[in-house]
This record gives C-alpha cells, structure tokens and sequence, in this order.
C-alpha cells in the first residue's frame, strides 16, 4: 500500500491553498507516495467572509479529525493571524483530543506551512507556536532546514518560508506565491514525502 501523505491546510483568500498543491505536486513524485489534499472546516458564517472579500472555497474535501490516523504523515498549512496559526486551524487542532487520548498521531512526521501579510508577520513564530500542536501529538516534527539550498538565501527578491518550512507574502491580498516560493514548496513536499516513506519503510 501506498505512503498516505495528508496535506490539511486552511486558506481564506487562496495563497496556502496554492502552496498546499505545490507541496502534494512535490509529494507525489516520491515513487510510492500517495499525497491527499484536505481542508478543514470554516468556523466563519458566510456573511462575515462576504464582508471580508473572501472567495468561496474550492471543492477540496474538508477533512475531520479522526481521518487525520488513516495518514503516515503530514504537511500542515495555515495563514497567521498575529504571529500564530488562524482560529480555523487551531478549532481544528482542538478537536483532535480523541486522537491524542489514544495517542493515534503519536510518532508520524510533520511539517508546516505558511502564509503573512508582511515580511514581519510572523513567518517564523506562527511555524515556531504551531510546533506545541505536533509536541503534545508526539509527532515528529520535520523542518526544512536549509535543505532547499540557494534558494534559502536569496536576497534580490521577496521571498516567503524560512528553515521551519515553505511559505508566502500576501500583501494586501494581491501578490500571489512566486516561482521561487513556489519551488519551495514543492521541495517541502518531497523531502517531507521521503522522510515519512523511509520512517514507514523502517517500522
């Protein structure tokens, strides 16, 4: 049977959710990976999202917790809401005290992914906050490090992500994930893909 490698993310306006298909792009061309694309549940009533300008969500399936055992690994994506992960992620995290009481995630790898605002909003604290999630899971957490090479230290152009994993600017809701950003995150998805497949190979 295949690796299952599940990239779970929340996006509002779109930018993680383009990163979260680079990532499974990256995952699925490790041979005997399998990557799935899921969101979790909006906690927003339509009317406030309206008023946000938010776009209706794609037609990705939403996930819920108890299917998060079935995966061998993870990639977990989520924009920041100051410096930490957004509520819709967190609700979700909240409600996987099942899966925790029997300890069903306990030892399976994972990494994270993001996206900010601005260039201090939080690209490092919102993956470095987000690890207590994966701590109290007993997963296995898996940065990027600089395993992405030159791309990590680019500095003619704007770039998201950082050694805790891939990421992007959004701005003002306009500027899109680059090349390079996205790239990376195809990059995170293969290495993240290759270490759950040598871990599951070994057990």
């Amino acid at each position: 049977m295949a690796v299952q490698v599940y990239i779970v993310y929340y996006s509002m306006y779109g930018h993680v959710e383009r990163l979260a298909e680079e990532i499974k792009k990256g995952a699925d061309s490790v041979e005997g990976v399998e990557a799935k694309l899921w969101q979790v549940a909006e906690i927003l009533p339509e009317e406030v999202l309206g008023k946000m300008g938010a776009p209706p969500k794609s037609d990705v399936p939403i996930i819920t917790p108890n299917e998060l055992s079935e995966a061998d690994g993870f990639v977990f994506g989520f924009p920041t809401r100051f410096g930490m992960m957004a509520a819709q992620f967190k609700a979700f995290i909240d409600a996987t005290g099942g899966l925790w009481k029997t300890q069903q995630l306990a030892g399976k790898p994972a990494g994270i992914f993001y996206s900010t605002s601005s260039q201090g909003g939080g690209q490092e604290t919102t993956a470095l906050t987000a690890i207590t999630q994966l701590v109290h899971h007993g997963m296995l957490f898996v940065p990027i490090g600089y395993t992405f090479g030159a791309g990590m230290f680019e500095m003619e152009e704007l770039k998201g992500g950082s050694p805790y994993g891939s990421g992007t600017y959004a701005g003002d809701g306009s500027r899109q994930p680059t090349k390079l950003e996205l790239e990376q995150a195809f990059h995170q998805g293969k290495y993240i893909a290759g270490i759950t497949k040598k871990l599951k190979e070994a057990a």
